[in-house]
């Protein structure tokens, strides 16, 4: 695997929410993403229309919370029934998860590269995660990706160990 360590200055992003446990995934948060594509006519003002964005928070016990977004222009409206999401400039740790690899295992070579490395998850003050690994992930999934075996970039916020 190959990690890249990258800042992204703070952006605004449009789109779904939805919260829920880990059981709750299938067929729910499937179902947002695809109404996130399915709608994302609506949003003229993509930043970079080829790339939706996934963004999960693990805010919930067995759970999280999760944004199904495009990153969007200061003018675009937000269109009815979906939110705004304020993404802070934050540094991250990037890596690809590849077609045909098991997405577990793209994620537990992150976690053995964040825990050997001189980074550790970004938390937000004030805010109560129930992962202790990964608190927050960012996911960028090209808009013509396989949803059966899909391809997509990974940002984790990271901040430099304290010794």
């Amino acid at each position: 695997m190959n990690y890249e360590i990258a800042k992204i200055p703070a952006y605004r992003a449009v789109g779904l929410k939805w919260e829920g446990t880990f059981s709750e995934i299938v067929p729910n948060l499937k179902n947002v993403i695809q109404q996130m594509e399915d709608r994302a006519g609506e949003v003229d003002g993509k930043v970079n229309p080829n790339v939706q964005l996934g963004l999960s928070y693990h805010v919930i016990e067995n759970g999280f919370r999760h944004y199904a977004a495009y990153e969007v222009s200061e003018e675009q409206e937000i269109p009815d029934g979906m939110i705004e999401i304020k993404v802070p400039e934050c540094t991250y740790v990037k890596t690809t998860h590849n077609k045909g690899e098991e997405i577990s295992k793209t994620y537990t070579d992150l976690h053995k590269w964040l825990f050997n490395s001189d980074y550790t998850a970004y938390r937000e003050a004030d805010v109560d995660y129930y992962d202790p690994y990964m608190p927050i992930k960012h996911e960028h999934y090209p808009v013509d990706r396989d949803p059966n075996d899909p391809h997509f970039d990974i940002y984790i916020p990271i901040v430099k160990k304290i010794n």
